[in-house]
């Protein structure tokens, strides 16, 4: 007979295991290639098991965490799946401690935690996800625009000290860069053997450098004091290495702030330098705008 303060342990683990099980089932339900059906289903009836073992303690029906179910099912649609099941697994720091708290008086249960990480982990690296396929070329469009725009922007800050001008060439300058960009990716995978459409490969450059322009531009078109304006692109790049790289950490189940710090650094150095370039060019060529 267990006691009350462990069987209301229990009863959280139980209540998370079927939670779970709800979640990939639903996953699984939905996923169009074979390949990861089968993998989300091993893991749902995984999850299902460990939810019956634990009932034979509790003798009682767990409802599933609905909002948690929904909430999962989202991101996993919006983000992806790989995405989705390694930050619901992240996210179980609680219940790995209740699991070492149960191991004293239920010594099966540090055994379920160490199968649900390996095994699971196991699965989930076998998941194939094609958005993960094309993470370089992400990284290529994202980076270069960081790097390049960010230097160019705050360059162009002071040298013309109009928020207006500073947003129309740095549009101009983007948008050629980001075809550019596209273009170079095109050949790259297609001279190479890397078992990437090109065609695609130059797609997710392209765009994730677009999307990067307008939003390092946008401060440039809502604010008319050009330093204000600097400020906020400045801001906007961090924001977007800080989203890019959880994203990428946690997908690909990589160090956060090393990727961080490295992208960072790289940015507003660049930035910093460019911005010290448009006050020489300024005063050496003598131009008032």
């Amino acid at each position: 007979m267990l006691s009350e303060g462990i069987s209301k342990k229990v009863a959280v683990v139980q209540k998370g295991e079927i939670t779970e099980h709800i979640i990939y089932q639903k996953l699984s339900r939905v996923m169009k290639d074979s390949n990861n059906k089968e993998i989300l289903l091993r893991i749902s009836k995984d999850e299902l098991r460990h939810y019956n073992f634990w009932k034979q303690y509790t003798k009682r029906e767990e409802k599933p965490n609905w909002v948690r179910v929904w909430v999962y099912y989202l991101i996993s649609k919006i983000l992806g799946l790989t995405f989705s099941i390694r930050l619901m697994e992240n996210g179980e720091g609680r219940a790995q401690i209740i699991y070492r708290q149960l191991a004293t008086n239920l010594p099966e249960a540090l055994g379920i935690a160490e199968e649900e990480d390996k095994h699971e982990d196991e699965l989930i690296r076998m998941i194939n996800e094609e958005r993960l396929k094309y993470t370089g070329s992400v990284i290529l469009g994202l980076n270069d625009a960081l790097v390049e725009l960010s230097g160019t922007l705050a360059g162009l800050t002071l040298a013309l000290q109009s928020s207006r001008l500073v947003a129309m060439a740095g549009l101009i300058t983007g948008i050629a860069a980001s075809l550019s960009m596209a273009g170079t990716e095109y050949l790259a995978s297609k001279s190479e053997e890397t078992g990437k459409a090109p065609l695609r490969s130059a797609l997710y450059t392209g765009v994730a450098y677009i999307f990067t322009v307008l939003f390092l531009v946008l401060p440039f078109l809502i604010f008319t004091n050009v330093f204000i304006a600097l400020a906020i692109m400045l801001f906007n790049a961090i924001l977007i290495i800080i989203i890019f790289n959880f994203y990428i950490s946690v997908a690909k189940d990589l160090l956060f702030w090393r990727r961080f710090s490295e992208m960072a650094v790289l940015s507003l150095g660049i930035a910093a330098v460019s911005f010290g370039i448009g006050f020489l060019v300024r005063e050496l060529l003598g131009i008032e705008v």
